[in-house]
């Protein structure tokens, strides 16, 4: 994955700066980010050397990134004078490195690390804990500049969204169609990041991705998309339809389905900063389960996107997690019976000062010529 640095010099700055003020505020030793999404966020670079340690190293007393010294030029932080790099060579210890750049207290270690350099930096570390929710705090209200990113994200799935429709065709199989959707996504995106094509009873599995199951007339198939900019900024939205006339679907399913609509629509009314994750995702889950059918709804309401397709914050039941304005996640309540045939109706909002601000368009409906 090698996407180009989103914005200018100055926005990465200031994005370390609030970091090095985080790690103040919570009196700790520093943090140890790991190549990936948080990586890019604080400095732009999709870098990757594999096994080797790249890190960025966030300390009360300033920045450094430690990586090999063979891709330090594929780092492109030649502009950050606010960033110090230090090279290692094979057979140094870069986790030395790492441990000597940081400060006393406890250190937090980012989700991207991996387990061999996690458990290096603990032997060299007195105390470490995951830093997750910290830089979380970094990520999670998205600014004006990631705003404008994810809404052509949004309007980007919503283009290959618009075609998916005339692809459930019966006589084909869901890879076929899953195919074509991942050249389409392509057309719109730099790369795909997931197509799920669930017809039938595969629709009752919220994660299948797609098989040789023929679709047949009157089938329920449960179509996800998601693919990531040239910046990096994720889309993800999902949406429900029949093969041919939605009167042949099943009866049962119909009936479903309008318990779900009623389910995002109050989900939706109901997202306004102040509420927690875990009211939002009780107010879509009230009405799925005072329809009877709370036992398939099996997974949290939605999850938080940006440089990563999920992330902070989860919208998942018992959550205390404030939501506030700016931050974008989706709200994407489904009903999965197993063995006969699931639903789900996934946007991306964006929170304002009033509510939401939705990013994905497309008919939500089931009918062909619903508005």
């Amino acid at each position: 994955m090698a996407h180009m640095t989103a914005f200018d010099s100055d926005t990465y700055t200031a994005r370390r700066q609030e970091a090095v003020e985080l790690v103040k505020q919570r009196g700790l030793g520093g943090l140890v980010i790991g190549t990936g999404a948080e990586f890019a966020y604080l400095t732009g670079s999709w870098t990757s050397s594999h096994e080797r340690l790249t890190a960025l190293v966030i300390a009360p007393g300033g920045t450094t990134v430690v990586a090999p010294v063979t891709d330090i030029q594929s780092l492109g932080l030649e502009g950050a004078t606010d960033v110090e790099v230090i090279g290692w060579r094979d057979g140094e210890d870069p986790y030395k490195i790492v441990a000597d750049s940081l400060e006393d207290g406890t250190v937090g270690l980012g989700s991207s690390l991996t387990a061999d350099h996690v458990f290096a930096l603990q032997a060299l570390l007195p105390a470490t804990e995951l830093a997750s929710d910290a830089v979380a705090e970094l990520f999670m209200v998205k600014d004006d500049e990631e705003a404008v990113e994810l809404a052509k994200a949004g309007a980007a799935i919503d283009r290959v969204h618009e075609r998916a429709a005339d692809l459930l065709q019966p006589g084909r199989t869901e890879r076929e169609i899953a195919d074509e959707l991942h050249a389409l996504i392509l057309e719109e995106h730099e790369s795909v990041s997931f197509v799920i094509v669930g017809s039938g009873p595969n629709g009752s599995n919220p994660h299948h991705d797609f098989s040789d199951r023929v679709l047949e007339e009157g089938d329920p198939v449960v179509v996800d998309l998601g693919g990531a900019l040239p910046s990096g900024y994720q889309s993800d939205c999902t949406r429900t339809h029949v093969v041919g006339e939605t009167a042949k679907a099943p009866k049962d399913f119909l009936e479903a389905y309008a318990v779900l609509e009623r389910a995002f629509d109050a989900a939706c009314a109901a997202a306004k900063p102040g509420i927690t994750a875990g009211e939002l995702d009780a107010a879509a889950r009230e009405v799925i389960a005072d329809a009877g059918y709370g036992e398939y709804f099996t997974h949290r309401l939605g999850h938080g996107i940006g440089l990563s397709g999920h992330e902070q914050p989860f919208i998942i039941a018992g959550s205390d997690v404030v939501l506030r304005e700016g931050m974008a996640f989706s709200i994407e309540p489904g009903i999965y019976v197993p063995g006969k045939w699931g639903m789900r109706i996934e946007d991306i909002v964006r929170m304002t000062a009033n509510g939401i601000a939705t990013l994905n368009h497309t008919r939500r409906t089931l009918g062909v010529n619903d508005a």
